[in-house]
């Protein structure tokens, strides 16, 4: 399924392939009586960084930019 969402970080809008249904991403943000679930319970196959990507937007190059990657803890 395709996803757009506008990054938290820099405010550009990025496109992505995502293995997820809209079913899926219903039971994470329905504005339903029961509330919904939590991203890792819902989409356990995704990476941190695609769940990321839903919730906020941005990329891991955009989080790379602003916060460091782990690598330069090293």
């Amino acid at each position: 399924m395709l996803i757009t969402r506008k990054s938290q970080l820099t405010g550009v809008e990025h496109t992505l392939e995502m293995p997820v249904t809209q079913k899926e991403l219903d039971r994470c943000w329905s504005q339903n009586a029961k509330g919904t679930e939590h991203i890792q319970d819902v989409l356990p196959h995704l990476t941190p960084e695609q769940r990321e990507f839903l919730m906020t937007g941005s990329t891991q190059a955009e989080w790379d930019e602003a916060f460091g990657s782990e690598d330069e803890d090293e």
